[in-house]
């Protein structure tokens, strides 16, 4: 895989997009949530607008990650901050490929659970919901402390495309 000076304006602008939706997604998850349960109840699983926003955010988001890792193969990435201690550079990586892995499985989980009506899918789709949004936290949390504590400038990468 190429290393990068620094990420392209379609790796940042796809970044930036992806936080979007997926943060739609759990905004409107409740009315996905209550039609697959009511599914359940009830044997007939019921489109809805909702559903149907759900579902289609969840393959877009598909979409744009597996584009994404089509960028990263072929651009690269950036390497760490030269300030980033080996424990934290592990970390990071770790996380990053948490990123695609979840955002990949849970579509499929999504729509596996809801086509086959299948509380057991659907469990495994609420367990990587729960396991994205500590990727998330912590993400977060890494910034920061990279940006404040120990001042690597990181947050450049996802404001400002390499040339």
């Amino acid at each position: 895989m190429p290393v990068a000076s620094g990420y392209s304006k379609t790796q940042i602008r796809l970044h930036w997009i992806t936080v979007g939706l997926v943060l739609l997604q759990y905004v409107f998850h409740d009315g996905i949530a209550d039609a697959f349960e009511a599914g359940l109840d009830t044997g007939t699983m019921t489109m809805s607008l909702p559903v149907a926003l759900h579902m289609g955010g969840g393959m877009f988001i598909l979409g744009i990650v597996l584009y994404r890792l089509f960028l990263r193969s072929s651009h690269g990435a950036p390497p760490p901050p030269e300030a980033e201690p080996g424990w934290a550079r592990l970390a990071a990586r770790g996380a990053h490929w948490g990123f695609y892995a979840v955002l990949i499985l849970l579509p499929v989980t999504g729509a596996v659970a809801w086509a086959q009506a299948s509380q057991a899918a659907g469990d495994a789709h609420e367990l990587l919901r729960a396991l994205l949004l500590l990727l998330i936290l912590a993400h977060i949390v890494a910034v920061l402390i990279h940006q404040f504590v120990w001042k690597t400038g990181l947050m450049d990468r996802m404001r400002r495309p390499s040339s």
